[in-house]
């Protein structure tokens, strides 16, 4: 059952039941509240073993998502399989370089998902991080949106933000924030292994992720506006990787 004509759902107990338990990717699983019994009590299990975040919401908000009987429940699914990070790293190994990511924290708008995805491939990033929860998934707008990038750059889906932050600095990288800071961007080296990180289109990088951060990187700004939309921020930071890299032969050396 689809829900206004959007595969991206689908709605009754067996099909998301049944969808679970194919090991399909699902973003998240919506009940109705107070719904927890026969195979809706099936359906958290099944969920809970596959860590798939379930909410419970008013049947009203099912109601407004989708056309028939919902039966108390719909499943928000992938629209594309996620990456790995063996993946990131085979991706940077054949560009020759070292590898160059982008972490998203929070980043909930669709369109700007796609467009940072779509900005990340022109600017040779070998991969994007995300969280599993209060983000935006893989869905057909963003996949629309990020205009065929999806095809070559990995996004790995995490459960802890600040972990996957810590992984990524033992294994040498550089972690740069990007936020209100006296660091600026343009005058701030940006070689070796680099993970850019993006904070949420209102609010920006979340301080418990800020302090996992080697570094917060400033754009600089002259007009009476402060703040640059998430995906037109990405565009220039990372450009300003690629700018860097092009200008040390596209070989970059790794920080000691």
């Amino acid at each position: 059952m689809d829900i206004q004509g959007n595969t991206d759902w689908i709605g009754g107990r067996n099909p998301v039941l049944e969808a679970v338990k194919s090991g399909r990717t699902i973003e998240k699983i919506l009940i109705a509240d107070g719904m927890n019994k026969g195979s809706i009590g099936k359906i958290l299990v099944s969920a809970n073993e596959r860590k798939i975040p379930v909410q419970s919401v008013p049947r009203t908000k099912l109601d407004q998502l989708v056309e028939g009987n919902h039966q108390g429940v719909i499943a928000h699914l992938s629209a594309h399989t996620y990456g790995t990070m063996e993946d990131v790293y085979k991706r940077a190994e054949e560009s020759g370089e070292p590898p160059f990511l982008l972490i998203l924290d929070g980043i909930e708008d669709p369109h700007n998902l796609g467009a940072i995805i779509r900005t990340a491939e022109c600017a040779g990033v070998h991969g994007i991080i995300i969280p599993k929860r209060r983000a935006a998934g893989l869905t057909s707008t963003v996949a629309k949106t990020a205009a065929g990038a999806l095809e070559y750059v990995p996004v790995v889906k995490v459960g802890n933000l600040a972990q996957a932050i810590e992984k990524l600095k033992e294994e040498g990288f550089w972690i740069y924030g990007t936020a209100f800071s006296d660091q600026n961007l343009f005058e701030t080296e940006l070689s070796g292994s680099v993970a850019l990180v993006i904070g949420n289109e209102g609010k920006g990088i979340s301080k418990n992720i800020q302090v996992h951060c080697d570094a917060l990187v400033s754009i600089p700004m002259v007009g009476k506006i402060t703040s640059l939309n998430a995906s037109v921020a990405t565009a220039v930071v990372t450009y300003e990787v690629r700018r860097q890299r092009d200008l040390r032969g596209r070989q970059g050396t790794k920080k000691k």
